[in-house]
Formats: C-alpha cells, sequence, structure tokens
C-alpha cells in the first residue's frame, strides 16, 4: 500500500468533514494509505496572503516542513485552496532570500522541495483505471452528472499543473469510468462566490444561482465537486439562493470522493452523506430502479 503524506485542512474537520470522512475511505479502498502531519496548522487560507505574503508562505511552508520530517518528498490535501497555498508556498521557497524570512518565522525551517498534490490527482495518477472499474460493485449508471470543478483548482495553470485549466476533464473521466453519463457542463471553471458568503451573500446567490440554473437546464440529477466552498455554496445555501431568486432548486451536491465510495460499495456511514443539506435520496432511488431493471 502507498504511503503519501496528508494534509485534512481545517474544512476537512469542521464544514466539510464528510469530504475528509469519504477521501480516507476511498484512498484505503484504493491501496493508497494517508498518513496525517501530526499538529498540522492552517494554511492561512484567503486571508493570510492579502496581510503579508511571507507570513502566508510560513503557514503553508510549516506543513511542508512536517512532510520533511515523515521522511516524505509528496503531501496531499482534498482542498483546492489549501493546495493552492501549499504549492504557492513551495514555489516562493525556491528563492533563496524568500526561503530565509519564511524559515525564520519557523521553529524548523523548510529545507527541501516538497510537492503538493490533489487528492484527486493523486488517485487518478497513481492508481490503475483498471483497477478502480474493477472494484465498482455499484454502478453510476442511469445517473446524469455535472462536473464542476471550481476556479482555483487548476489555476493558475503554472502553479497547479494539473488538468486543463479551461476545460478540466479528470473528474469528468471518473466519473464516467464509475459509469455516470455526465454532461458537457459549460460552466465548470466559473467562480460560485467562495467565501463571499459571508460577507456578500447577494454575490453568491447570483454567480452560484447561475450554475445551478445552467445544470438544471441539462437536466442533471446533481453536480460533483472537490472544493468545500463550492459544495456548501451550491449545496448549503440552495435554500438562500432559492429565497433569493424565487426559484425551486432541488439539485444534489457530492463530493466526488462520496460517488466514488457508494460506486466502490462503501459503507454510507463513511461517506457523510447524511451531512448534504439538499436530499440525495432521489438519486439513489434512481440508481435502485435503474439497478433493477437491468
Amino acid at each position: 500500500m502507498a504511503k503519501i503524506a496528508y494534509y485534512p485542512g481545517c474544512s476537512g474537520q469542521s464544514t466539510s468533514v464528510e469530504y475528509d470522512l469519504s477521501t480516507r475511505a476511498v484512498c484505503r479502498e484504493l491501496g493508497l494509505e494517508l498518513v496525517d502531519l501530526e499538529d498540522w496548522s492552517c494554511c492561512g487560507s484567503t486571508p493570510a496572503h492579502t496581510v503579508n505574503h511571507v507570513l502566508s508562505a510560513a503557514l503553508s511552508a510549516r506543513n511542508l516542513a512536517l512532510t520533511e520530517q515523515l521522511g516524505m518528498d509528496l503531501v496531499t490535501t482534498p482542498c483546492p485552496s489549501c493546495l493552492s497555498n501549499l504549492r504557492t508556498a513551495a514555489h516562493k521557497m525556491e528563492d533563496a532570500d524568500f526561503r530565509a524570512k519564511a524559515n525564520a518565522l519557523l521553529d524548523t525551517p523548510c529545507t527541501k522541495q516538497v510537492t503538493a498534490q490533489s487528492v484527486l490527482q493523486v488517485i487518478m495518477e497513481q492508481v490503475d483505471p483498471e483497477l478502480i472499474r474493477a472494484k465498482v460493485v455499484k454502478p453510476l449508471t442511469g445517473l446524469k452528472l455535472a462536473c464542476y470543478y471550481g476556479c482555483i483548482m487548476n489555476r493558475p495553470p503554472a502553479l497547479m499543473q494539473f488538468d486543463n485549466h479551461e476545460h478540466p476533464m479528470v473528474m469528468d473521466n471518473l466519473m464516467t469510468m464509475l459509469g455516470a453519463e455526465v454532461v458537457p457542463y459549460p460552466l465548470k471553471v466559473e467562480c460560485c462566490g467562495a467565501s463571499f458568503g459571508v460577507p456578500r451573500v447577494d454575490i453568491v446567490t447570483k454567480l452560484a444561482g447561475k450554475l445551478l440554473d445552467a445544470g438544471r437546464e441539462l437536466d442533471v440529477d446533481a453536480f460533483v465537486t472537490a472544493c468545500p466552498l463550492c459544495q456548501m455554496n451550491l449545496d448549503m445555501r440552495q435554500g438562500q439562493i432559492n429565497s433569493a431568486l424565487q426559484e425551486k432548486f432541488r439539485i444534489p451536491v457530492f463530493y466526488y470522493t462520496q460517488l466514488l465510495g457508494y460506486a466502490l460499495g462503501i459503507d454510507r456511514k463513511e461517506l457523510g452523506l447524511k451531512k448534504l443539506c439538499v436530499n440525495p435520496k432521489p438519486v439513489f432511488n434512481k440508481l435502485k430502479e435503474t439497478a433493477q431493471a437491468s
């Protein structure tokens, strides 16, 4: 079983605990052993770099240093925001002067080059596709899905270096591998409003409402995402969006790990499906009906 350093991030321990649960479950099933960084700290999220670039890099570099202490040179995280900060820090630390300033803030300096990758990238690049297909016991046949990547998972391309920054396809390919019908969703990298859900709910309701409307036009059964903020804005705020825009959206929003875990036959309790705000039951009812019909 391949061992990989794992950085869960703050949201994985709170607002997106179901993402963390399902990530651990599917990685275990696919032969990837996630080794938690001990005493990891917040990557700085969005606010840190607006205050101080050196401090922001040091916050993430501390976690890179913890990866070094495990004797590893690769760390993975489910969250695109965490990934962006980890990769930005690693890039900036290539400059000797900047590295000296950031390390001066750390008890243990970051001395080696550590690579950060998303869990999605690790799965798609380190797990044989045939192994995934062979492990599918509950195919997603009959489901019509829209894969929504959000605006930072593959951007900026020179930094993230994964998939296409304008037309990513890895999540589409994975869901297709599981038996689902994936629609050509035109807004897959448009912004949902991100953390503006706190100071400017009106911005999120407008942007996320546009995303949901495009999915409805395509008659999708559900959205699939890999970002905690994207999932929150489309799922948890769907009621707010309906109220603000006088709509009646009822579209479930899954993490890709939840549907992957379901297809692999992992117990639902390990996938955190009950934490979803929009009831996913119609999706699973449709899967049952399709299975019975076949």
